[in-house]
């Protein structure tokens, strides 16, 4: 950062730390964005569409394509025996074929592939087909699952201290079950692929995927090449959330062996409805808790017993079902405890990644523990959370024993606490129930403690190469990818503080594996950890280069030299950025440079169940107010105050919209995105008209958001800023506790309500009339 001569600060346009519009937004609000569907199509372009299996668990007793190969339009058909490589699109299980040829085992798994000359001609072709099945007996729901003790990876366990012990001794216990619905990933961009052949069987497949290296590595084991024929580009996403970190690969592969096997370029688009029969979703859970606690709500003890209903294959489902496990605590600390995660199988599409990446699943849990603590003891909920948040030495360790360094969630909640005015508006929403016979309200806060890092360690790392240009312009590569969530622009920001050169002057490239191999996903909250640091690294370097020529050019100390808005100080010199790139060139430096950046400080032992999986946390609570219709279950959030921690926000625009976004997301699952299959395993809600994601009217209209202005990342992360993709999606847990509060107002806040997520209006009815039936019992609370 420059100084001007006057003492005023100095900030080039998009320096790191300023708000800095979208790098595509104009160009996504005109139109001018190009995603995968909007390129030319190249000439000879074949259109693809899948035969998928109608049966959810079958013995494939006959697969007929011959009217299919004989349809107007066809060029090839392709099954599991064309594939010249390994049948597998799984990202690392070996358990996921691209096409089934023995088992189907969810309906929606792909059986074959059409390619024709127009995508009409593709579709109506893939009808002809005559498939014949031996029916075998699916198992579709999670409850089946455990019933008959179908797992796809083994039981994983956490332990802190003898919980046992401690439950049986505590002043006051309870026990119960909370089962949290899936939710789909409804990008606006569905999935989708093209894929052009080269020389030899070089490919090049455009793909919308969260993690082109997986890609690459998929695309060329089906094909039985090396990695280095095959090249993945992603220059945007329009969404992905986590459904396409793992499962995009599945359309690009199918996109490549079309491509290799008739030397014509192939493009795969699913439609909206076979994109969500086909593709995964977030996992549902059923949580079973059992806890001890003392006259204050003071946890003493805690027993959770998860059980995760995977779908058919592994996928993603064991660092999922881990992190479940690592965010069980919220931001409390449990006292003794334990935690059973069960990875249950069923014949169902196999569920993936989703924003949270089962964070959202672990803490719903003890949020609800929190209410009925609070409801058993007659004492407010927020203070059992204050009660119980981490707080230092003898309070600061995880199930899975790792040291709460950086807890600020006591700074957080009381500092909304009184900014959103949660005492005097709990009082006025009590004196509302009292005389509102139909309309209840209810208000809940909760906190936010999500931990930043791949749980899966190798994953921790990032590239990045920048090229300078002897005319002052840079053009940045790194591993990350772009899916609305403005990490392009961010990282693009951290290079521009380096050089101290506007924005304008850094070019913004595609995402490709012949630029930055072997990329991480992005995913788990790290894209501008992980690539910004990388990014940092390549940009310091050529900076020292710089340094290092100007020192010896002009006769000056390095410490003598200073980046200042687009220009340098040498010395008592001035020269433009520009002029002096232009002198190092001449010289012969080079201007080009990798970075690499690893995550420190982390690590964690398996068999011992215990380590540091995060390198930090990032935190926030959130305050929501609802109203519901006692008579017809209906609800709205009316009122919603956020505030959350960012650190040095790299870009506070960016970031507010990635906490207001993930907060109606999170929304969105707890009340109205409901999945639903019929008993056969067939996925009835595949379309926008039956599965039900927030709309513009479901949003608070007094939404109330602050980044917390302490924040401040105690580890050097870049430039001290705190991830933020994720962690708000957690804030609307309070949405939820505040429907559940609502509820419980029916029986006068002394019983805990019987309401599961989705928060449906149906399930908020049922759980009225459950209420009121047992007052109407006399039922007491335990």
């Amino acid at each position: 950062m420059g100084r001007a001569s006057n003492g005023v600060t100095e900030r080039v346009s998009g320096a790191a730390g300023l708000p800095q519009a979208h790098d595509s937004a104009r160009k996504q609000v005109t139109g001018e964005a190009r995603y995968i569907d909007d390129l030319p199509e190249p000439p000879g372009l074949l259109h693809i569409q899948l035969g998928l299996s109608t049966q959810a668990h079958a013995r494939l007793a006959g697969l007929d394509l011959r009217r299919v190969r004989k349809a107007p339009g066809v060029v090839a058909v392709l099954t599991a025996s064309d594939v010249p490589g390994i049948n597998d699109a799984s990202p690392f299980a070996g358990d996921d074929p691209i096409f089934a040829s023995d088992i189907v085992e969810y309906a929606g798994q792909p059986l074959f592939a059409v390619a024709a000359e127009s995508r009409e001609e593709a579709i109506f072709a893939a009808l002809a087909a005559k498939v014949t099945y031996e029916e075998l007996e699916p198992i579709i729901t999670l409850d089946q699952a455990l019933a008959q003790d179908l797992e796809v990876l083994p039981t994983h366990e956490l332990c802190l201290g003898e919980p046992e012990a401690a439950l049986a001794q505590a002043p006051h216990r309870l026990t119960g079950c909370l089962h949290t619905g899936g939710q789909d990933h409804l990008y606006l961009e569905g999935q989708i692929a093209l894929a052009e052949p080269g020389e030899g069987r070089d490919i090049k497949v455009l793909s919308s995927t969260q993690h082109p290296s997986e890609v690459q590595q998929i695309v060329a084991k089906a094909l039985g090449l090396s990695s280095n024929a095959v090249t993945v580009e992603v220059r945007r996403m329009g969404g992905a959330f986590g459904g396409k970190e793992s499962q995009a690969a599945h359309i690009a592969v199918i996109a490549a062996l079309v491509a290799d096997a008739t030397g014509r370029p192939a493009k795969l688009r699913l439609d909206r409805d076979d994109d969500m029969l086909m593709t995964g979703k977030r996992h549902d859970f059923r949580i079973d808790y059992d806890v001890g606690y003392d006259k204050e709500g003071c946890l003493v003890a805690v027993a959770f017993r998860h059980a995760a209903r995977c779908g058919r294959s592994i996928d993603l489902s064991g660092a999922i079902a881990d992190r479940a496990m690592f965010h069980a605590d919220n931001a409390y600390f449990l006292g003794a405890a334990r935690v059973t995660s069960r990875r249950m199988k069923t014949h169902t599409v196999s569920n993936t990644a989703f924003r949270g990446f089962g964070g959202p699943q672990g803490m719903i849990g003890i949020e609800r523990v929190m209410d009925e603590i609070a409801l058993s003891l007659g004492k407010d909920p927020i203070d059992v959370r204050k009660a119980n948040f981490y707080s230092g030495e003898g309070r600061d360790l995880t199930p899975y024993h790792m040291t709460v360094e950086d807890s600020v969630i006591g700074e957080i909640a009381e500092e909304l606490e009184v900014t959103s005015d949660y005492r005097a508006r709990r009082k006025a929403i009590r004196a509302f129930n009292r005389d509102s016979p139909v309309i209840k309200k209810g208000l809940a806060l909760t906190p936010v403690k999500f931990g930043i890092s791949f749980t899966t360690i190798h994953l921790n790392q990032a590239s990045a190469l920048i090229n300078l240009y002897t005319d002052g312009s840079i053009t940045l590569h790194h591993g990350g990818t772009e899916m609305g969530q403005g990490l392009f622009v961010k990282v693009a920001q951290v290079v521009a503080e380096v050089f101290q050169v506007d924005i304008e002057r850094i070019k913004i490239t595609a995402t490709s594996t012949d630029k930055v191999p072997n990329t991480s996903a992005t995913a788990a909250s790290s894209g501008s950890d992980l690539n910004g640091k990388a990014a940092e690294a390549a940009a310091l370097t050529l900076r020292g280069r710089l340094i290092d020529f100007a020192a010896d050019a002009y006769k000056v100390r390095p410490e003598e030299i200073e980046f200042l808005p687009g220009r340098v100080r040498i010395g008592n010199q001035t020269v433009a950025f520009e002029a002096l790139v232009k002198e190092a060139y001449m010289a012969r430096v080079q201007l080009t440079a990798t970075g690499f950046y690893k995550t420190p400080k982390i690590h964690y032992d398996r068999e011992a169940a215990r380590g540091r999986p995060f390198f930090y946390f990032s935190y926030g609570a959130a305050v929501s107010e609802v109203a519901i219709d006692t008579l017809t279950g209906e609800s709205k959030v009316t009122r919603v105050d956020i505030l959350h921690d960012v650190g040095r926000s790299l870009n506070p625009a960016i970031d507010m919209g990635q906490i207001e976004g993930g907060f109606v997301q999170g929304m969105g699952w707890l009340t109205t995105e409901e999945l639903c299959w019929d008993e056969a395993g067939r996925l009835m809600t595949h379309a926008p008209s039956t599965y039900k994601i927030p709309a513009c009217s479901d949003p608070p209209e007094d939404f109330r958001v602050r980044i917390w202005d302490k924040g401040r990342n105690r580890e050097e992360t870049v430039f001290r800023s705190k991830a933020v993709g994720e962690p708000p999606l957690m804030l609307a847990i309070s949405v939820f506790s505040a429907l559940t509060d609502a509820v419980a107002s029916l029986g006068d806040h002394r019983l805990p309500p019987d309401l599961d997520a989705p928060a449906t209006p149906e399930r908020i009815l049922m759980a009225c009339e459950d209420m009121k039936a047992r007052v109407a019992a006399g039922e007491e609370a335990s």
